[in-house]
């Protein structure tokens, strides 16, 4: 029988035991604006979790222009070997628990997140609420540049089996109107109906997908909601459609990570990620695109 994955979250106070313990997790401050995109560099360095070392979603999380890439979009997956390149960089090692939070309701350190485990790593958690959880719970703050120990020193990390699933706008394309294949858009309503878009190049959404905005998933104060009920919602959403064949997405491959992790809250299978998502999926030629408006 193939074990159990470590939960995909931990809350704050376990955190905060965590790393006062003799073998503290290595965490990753994942704070981006998508309007501003540097202004979480700001955040982290006004405030952190100490220890904590700074990712950009630009810079640190999408492939670069050399790099081959994974995915297309506007924030493009880097290839699995480029990636590990830089955990390795970051101080990653194989036997490293791994905790990533942000600023903006899960979302980039959700992408941090998927992306350890599309590597193989599977000690790696979201702190449930973020940073506004942390500072709920009396965490301690660092501010100014990383302060982490482990700073310039190279990790061991290596590659393993794939602990997430990812497909591509082609394969998507290739089982539209396939009974088995529950395209799930994590955008905004008015984003998904194309009254509006603020990003992309053309508004509306994938013929046939259905819509549940990613920030369905979280309580008032920005935690992922009890299990149970996120199980009841996820079954109303998908009316008997089974959900092992739900593929999730967003404008780039984002904000459909904390979909990822609800299914797997609510006990549900795991849905693939089409990482390119509509940015890559709009600006493809020959593929379709629906409104309701």
């Amino acid at each position: 029988m193939t074990p159990a994955l470590p939960h995909p979250l931990i809350d704050a106070p376990a955190l905060r035991r965590a790393l006062g313990g003799p073998q503290p997790p290595l965490v990753f401050d994942a704070s981006f604006e998508l309007s501003d995109p540097a202004a979480g560099a700001r955040q982290y360095a006004q405030g952190h979790i100490p220890g904590a070392r700074y990712v950009h979603l630009d810079l640190d999380l999408s492939a670069q222009p050399s790099e081959p890439h994974a995915s297309g979009g506007r924030h493009p997956l880097p290839s699995r070997e480029a990636f590990a390149q830089r955990l390795r960089a970051w101080g990653v090692r194989h036997d490293d628990t791994v905790v990533v939070y942000d600023r903006q309701g899960g979302m980039v350190g959700g992408r941090l997140w998927w992306m350890l485990r599309w590597c193989g790593h599977a000690r790696v958690h979201v702190l449930d609420g973020g940073w506004a959880a942390w500072r709920a719970a009396g965490g301690e703050v660092a501010v100014g540049e990383p302060d982490a120990a482990r700073t310039g020193a190279v990790g061991d990390f290596s590659l393993r089996q794939p602990l997430v699933h990812l497909c591509s706008v082609q394969e998507v394309a290739a089982r539209l109107g396939d009974p088995t294949q529950t395209v799930v858009d994590a955008r905004a309503a008015a984003r998904y109906r194309g009254e509006l878009e603020p990003l992309d190049p053309v508004a509306g959404h994938i013929p046939g997908a259905l819509n549940r905005p990613y920030t369905d998933n979280f309580d008032a104060d920005g935690r992922y909601k009890a299990p149970a009920q996120l199980r009841t919602v996820w079954h109303a959403l998908l009316a008997g459609r089974d959900p092992h064949g739900v593929v999730v997405h967003c404008g780039s491959g984002v904000s459909a990570v904390p979909h990822v992790i609800a299914m797997t809250l609510a006990g549900l299978p795991a849905p693939t990620l089409m990482a390119g998502s509509w940015s890559e999926w709009c600006a493809t030629p020959g593929l379709p695109c629906a409104r309701s408006v």
